[in-house]
């Protein structure tokens, strides 16, 4: 039985990877308490990069080395076109609010978002979730797997499901945003569940 740790320290994320994950007969799935390590000041230092790559890499051998257990790690966020791209890597913290964590910092972050697209016209608000999952082993194998789903940040928060900027976030095939629409919709198409889905073959090899 090979155990794989999923690094996150989110309870959304780490439901979502475990609602999504397919069943592995060989893989044992641990979250980070499972595998011993507890949160640490060092972890608000790791994603300290500008790009999902750099960043899912850095937290996974940052993992791998203190756990000795292969891990997979992600780094996600929202790229809104009118804003070049931004908040990117930066998105959860995206408000520079320091001072708040979980739906306080997500509110705060999706009212910035909208003083930012105040003047931009729903034609010009497309936007794009993007995740990038890594999983690196202690032999020091190093994989990377992206997943992305488009929308459009609407001028108004819809629904009470989701986090972090789902209740901003149209999307056409689904005609409703995250927030709208149950965690097992949202599964079938979210860019973390498109980035888990290229990741299986690999995790099945481990």
């Amino acid at each position: 039985m090979t155990r794989l740790v999923v690094a996150t320290r989110s309870s959304h994320k780490l439901a979502e990877l475990r609602q999504m994950l397919p069943p592995i007969a060989s893989l044992e799935i641990l979250d980070l308490t499972e595998a011993g390590i507890p949160e640490s000041s060092e972890e608000e230092g790791i994603e300290a990069f500008s790009t999902f790559d750099e960043n899912a890499l850095a937290k996974a051998r940052y993992f791998c080395k203190l756990s000795g257990y292969a891990v997979l790690a992600d780094d996600s966020g929202l790229c809104v076109d009118a804003l070049g791209g931004a908040p990117g890597p930066f998105s959860k913290r995206f408000c520079r609010r320091l001072d708040l964590s979980g739906p306080a910092l997500d509110q705060a972050n999706n009212d910035h978002l909208l003083r930012e697209l105040e003047d931009t016209p729903m034609p010009a608000r497309d936007a794009h979730y993007v995740c990038v999952i890594a999983v690196v082993t202690p032999d020091g194998e190093e994989s990377l797997f992206r997943g992305t789903v488009d929308g459009r940040i609407l001028t108004r928060s819809r629904g009470e499901w989701g986090f972090g900027y789902d209740p901003l976030f149209y999307v056409p095939e689904l005609d409703a945003t995250f927030a709208q629409v149950g965690q097992a919709e949202k599964n079938k198409i979210s860019h973390r569940a498109r980035a888990l889905q290229a990741a299986v073959p690999r995790l099945r090899e481990l």
